[in-house]
């Protein structure tokens, strides 16, 4: 069976810093804030791309969410799953956008459903995150909250890569499962 969204998709195609520009500027002209989340972030955390992105992360608030579909949908993508939970963009080349809604609570969090019907909370501090992509200013998550992102579940090579180049540049403490794991050091190894 083919797999139309996610990284084993067919066709698939790196989501490249120019897209990414080119999406998020198209987005935002359209009044839609969005927040890099995801490898994207934190190569706009970073200022520079660390490696080639499967697809583009962003965190959206979820009354915009249907104003994004319809502009995404006029440049060829096509939703794969639906709000208020995470939801896929797929164009016919096979760039893939993760839409991340949330909900902003009166304090400014950003109140995320997930698939097992908990809410996850971005905390609202994370969303004062600045980055650049092809040195052009992005919004994306702040690196500690990126970090917090990044735990409680067991580390994959490009999150290990992630978690550990933002805390290098960031002095941010990295979280347990990166450090204590014998796969962290396997890959802390390569």
């Amino acid at each position: 069976m083919r797999e139309i969204a996610g990284p084993g998709r067919d066709p698939r195609v790196e989501m490249t810093a120019e897209d990414v520009v080119d999406l998020v500027s198209c987005l935002e002209a359209e009044g839609i804030d969005v927040w890099l989340d995801g490898g994207w972030a934190v190569d706009a955390a970073l200022e520079t791309q660390t490696r080639p992105h499967d697809d583009l992360d962003l965190v959206v608030e979820l009354r915009a969410v249907e104003k994004l579909q319809e502009i995404l949908g006029t440049r060829g993508y096509v939703l794969v799953g639906e709000a208020p939970k995470s939801f896929e963009m797929i164009d016919d080349e096979g760039r893939q956008v993760d839409v991340h809604p949330v909900a902003f609570s009166e304090s400014g969090d950003g109140i995320y459903r997930m698939d097992d019907d908990e809410d996850w909370i971005y905390p609202a501090a994370g969303f004062s995150g600045e980055g650049r992509v092809l040195g052009g200013p992005v919004r994306c998550l702040t690196p500690e909250v990126q970090m917090l992102c990044h735990s409680g579940y067991e580390p994959h090579r490009t999150s290990f890569d992630d978690v550990w180049a933002l805390s290098r540049r960031f002095d941010i403490p990295v979280p347990e499962e990166y450090r204590d794991s014998p796969k962290s050091y396997a890959l802390r190894a390569e």
